[in-house]
């Protein structure tokens, strides 16, 4: 099998699981090697190397999810009965990592090129989502199940996570991959639209 085989077959089993329990099949110190090496690795507009990333492990995982419960209540409240069963299945998983971009550095990028000034936030998120996607194929590569939530739609969300464990200011919350062990029956095969209508080749020989 060539190289690029294993990698793509990792890539076509990734999918989102969200039946997770509060165990893993690796380490702790393994799930933060891949973290780092996704960092690491991972591609940057200019190499600014922007990303940012904590992982929250057992109560500290827990405590996340406990400002969540409370997002909801303080956001979205006529929607808590419908999605706060869902951040309690993420309250139930083994850890989530949250991702970051800096935007100090992001900053000083756009005041050292003024003519992409415009381009900068929309590359910054490119960036942030080949760190999210690295990270989780590796670690279901590793037996690990996980799903991706974007909760930073909530002001208070965003805000306590910040003051929770101390985080500078000049980061912005991105994404949220909760991981844990998969429970239950296995997760539903992907719906994929035909790829021939999403396609297109031009020149080939």
């Amino acid at each position: 099998m060539s190289s690029a085989t294993a990698f793509l077959s990792a890539v076509e089993a990734r999918r989102s699981i969200y039946n997770l329990t509060d165990a893993s099949p690796i380490s702790d110190e393994r799930i933060k090697e891949i973290v780092s090496l996704g960092i690491k690795n991972a591609p940057s507009c200019f190499n600014v190397q922007s990303a940012r990333a904590v992982i929250l492990l057992g109560d500290e995982h827990k405590k996340l999810w406990d400002i969540g419960d409370k997002a909801l209540k303080e956001d979205l409240p006529a929607a808590y009965d419908a999605l706060a069963p869902k951040v309690a299945g993420f309250r139930a998983a083994y850890g989530t990592v949250l991702w970051f971009e800096d935007e100090a550095v992001l900053t000083a990028l756009q005041e050292k090129q003024p003519a992409i000034k415009p381009l900068i936030g929309e590359w910054s998120d490119h960036g942030s989502g080949i760190n999210q996607f690295i990270v989780w194929t590796a670690l279901e590569q590793e037996g690990l199940g996980a799903n991706l939530q974007h909760y930073n739609f909530s002001p208070y969300f965003a805000r306590n996570v910040k003051e929770q464990w101390n985080l500078p200011a000049t980061w912005k919350l991105k994404a949220q991959l909760v991981f844990g062990k998969p429970g239950g029956a296995g997760p539903k095969a992907k719906t994929i639209n035909p790829v021939e209508e999403r396609l297109r080749v031009f020149g080939s020989s």
